[in-house]
């Protein structure tokens, strides 16, 4: 029982970490996004750099339209997160528990990972398609999620998915390089801690931060390629008029790449790359911050819950 507590206790401190951050960061989101999305030759970019779309936003009293989609941003954040984090923490003391071992190693550390990355991306792929077409939508023209995801077919909605499993090697990288890194800093009290139900030992605040932020700058930058690739594939046809176009031909990856080399050239695949740095490297500190401080008062809580309920079921077996 100790090992779904500790699973779920994860999972609920991570999508709440996910929730906050979201929220706290989606105008750098949606501008990066729509710069990212775009691809033109350099006399005719509409953004040259990032702050661009801050300015057209303003310029066009349309400052509340860097939220739009937020809702659906926040709810694939809050389920892809649960996902990841009771599947990662499931997986992981699975394995602890069946090879015998106290510590995990970096091979099965990635596999593990993986694993409960393709899980979350496979339920969560429809919400980030919509969120996705939601901020690269004209300002003030964006649509709710069911008329989002109505307008194309299912198969529409999973625009991007195999990109998006090979991303998992970002997350895979990202925690396995913060879970050795606590390890590390942690590996004193790790050694004394003794029983199944005590409460799991914590980062500070700014270790969590600074370890996230390591950690997810250096997934970010070896992937980047992939996450322009899938942003383009997922992004909304807009006329001028904000109305989709729907005769545009079904987007290809290999279409997506070719495009990106033919008009932008090699350094066109790391367009944006200092955007999305800061958006996910910012991101996946505070959400790794947040989660390492109430992961405690999770797992007392949820503790407090379990003994409640074995308690009264106790009380109904004896009456």
């Amino acid at each position: 029982m100790a090992f779904d507590l500790e699973s779920l206790s994860e999972a609920t401190s991570g999508a709440l970490g996910a929730l906050v951050s979201t929220t706290i960061l989606y105008p750098l989101d949606t501008c990066k996004t729509k710069y990212q999305a775009e691809v033109s030759s350099h006399n005719q970019q509409k953004y040259r750099r990032i702050s661009d779309v801050l300015w057209e936003a303003i310029s066009n009293n349309q400052v509340l339209s860097l939220y739009q989609g937020l809702g659906t941003k926040s709810l694939q954040s809050f389920i892809s997160q649960f996902v990841y984090f009771y599947g990662y923490s499931f997986f992981k003391r699975l394995y602890l528990e069946k090879s015998g071992s106290r510590t995990i190693g970096t091979k099965a550390n990635l596999i593990i990972a993986a694993a409960a990355g393709a899980c979350t991306v496979i339920i969560t792929q429809p919400l980030d398609t919509a969120s996705s077409r939601m901020q690269t939508s004209a300002f003030g023209k964006s649509k709710g999620l069911w008329k989002t995801l109505s307008e194309g077919t299912w198969k529409e909605a999973f625009d991007g998915l195999g990109i998006s499993l090979l991303l998992t090697s970002n997350p895979s990288i990202q925690y396995t390089v913060f879970d050795q890194l606590k390890l590390r800093l942690l590996k004193g009290k790790l050694r004394n801690k003794t029983g199944t139900e005590s409460s799991p030992e914590a980062l500070s605040a700014f270790s969590a931060f600074v370890l996230g932020a390591v950690s997810k700058c250096i997934a970010t930058s070896l992937t980047y390629p992939a996450i322009r690739c899938k942003v383009m594939l997922q992004a909304a046809e807009s006329g001028e008029d904000g109305k989709t176009n729907k005769d545009q031909p079904r987007k290809t990856v290999s279409g997506a790449i070719y495009s990106i080399w033919k008009k932008e050239g090699l350094l066109g695949f790391f367009k944006g790359l200092e955007a999305q740095i800061l958006k996910t490297v910012l991101s996946s500190a505070l959400l790794l911050m947040i989660k390492e401080k109430i992961t405690k008062t999770t797992w007392v809580t949820m503790l407090a819950l379990r003994r409640y309920l074995i308690v009264n079921r106790t009380r109904l077996k004896g009456a």
